[in-house]
């Protein structure tokens, strides 16, 4: 019998698009911490690098409640990309008028499982 324990870790409020963040987490969904962290390392987005913090951040939390745990028993079940903040300011534009800037934010959740037999 397999028992399975989850582990999590958000990020709240990350400067970056959710829209970009988005297709960078499809890419690390269902898979091994490890492999998850070698893909994110060899991604040159600036998306890549905030989605590993959240990810090792999970992993530490898993492995600081379980002592007995390791990196391969680790795997990622869900990486949830949601909106933050949004920060509007003004743009100042040729005669007088003004454009809208709008900074996206976005939190991150993702959830980590420990893949481990149970004797029961």
């Amino acid at each position: 019998m397999f028992v399975n324990r989850r582990y999590t870790a958000r990020g709240k409020n990350l400067p970056s698009s959710p829209k970009k963040v988005r297709p960078i987490a499809d890419n690390i969904r269902g898979k091994p911490y490890s492999e998850a962290v070698a893909i994110l390392c060899s991604m040159p987005n600036k998306c890549a690098k905030l989605l590993g913090k959240v990810v090792k951040s999970a992993a530490s939390n898993a492995m600081y409640h379980n002592r007995n745990l390791s990196e391969d028993m680790i795997f990622i079940k869900t990486v949830m990309v949601d909106d933050g903040r949004r920060r509007r300011s003004v743009w100042p534009r040729a005669r007088g008028r003004a454009d809208r800037l709008v900074n996206r934010s976005c939190h991150i959740f993702v959830e980590v499982y420990e893949k481990m037999y149970g004797g029961e």
